[in-house]
């Protein structure tokens, strides 16, 4: 864990730990998703994390108002602005992105991030042809903490991959299976048919 400074105050995320705790009784799936859920794929510290994602199916926005009762939830509504979420507000399609803190003088500490479904199928919100079985979309930790599985999260890892991004890519790939690697290769094709990654998907 890592504090970054931003235009609208600190950053001190929780660990996944200390999220799962919160989320504990939430009846609706979530997954620690972002750097953290690559490293809970793996088993092992990769990098430093500036925050903590938790994953969330948009029809299920309101479960995390329940568990985060009491503290703050600021919306990230396009084009880079933050603005209060209000209590029982549903949060439209372009808003996939909330941060949350204890209080106004607390640093930042989980930031929610949104995504659609269908039934049981999860859609991706930057592709929709980009599709997974919600039961094939997250694991557990022998702990019991859920994750986003790591295919999918390297799919929005690999838009426009940072430093970061490649290094989470480097230490999960040794970790995918053929389907998984065949599943993430096929989903990053469909807007960049040479991007680098697919190369080193391909490999054995």
């Amino acid at each position: 864990m890592v504090r970054t400074e931003t235009p609208w105050g600190p950053w001190e995320p929780e660990t996944p730990a200390e999220v799962a705790r919160r989320f504990a009784g939430v009846p609706t799936p979530w997954w620690i998703a972002g750097g953290y859920a690559i490293e809970l794929a793996v088993g092992r510290a990769v990098r430093d994390h500036a925050d903590v994602d938790v994953l969330l199916l948009r029809r299920d926005q309101l479960a995390a108002q329940r568990a985060l009762a009491g503290w703050e939830w600021w919306a990230a509504d396009p084009p880079g602005t933050l603005r209060r979420w209000a209590p029982g507000e549903l949060l439209p399609a372009p808003v996939h992105d909330v941060w949350c803190r204890p209080g106004p003088a607390e640093p930042w500490r989980v930031q929610l991030m949104l995504d659609e479904a269908v039934g049981e199928t999860w859609i991706s919100r930057r592709d929709p042809g980009v599709r997974l079985p919600l039961a094939a979309l997250g694991r557990r930790t022998p702990t019991g903490v859920p994750y986003l599985t790591p295919e999918a999260q390297l799919y929005y890892k690999a838009a426009v991959p940072r430093p970061k991004d490649e290094r989470d890519f480097a230490a999960a790939l040794p970790h995918l299976t053929p389907p998984q690697r065949a599943w993430l290769s096929r989903a990053i094709a469909r807007t960049r048919p040479a991007h680098p990654w697919r190369a080193r998907l391909a490999a054995t």
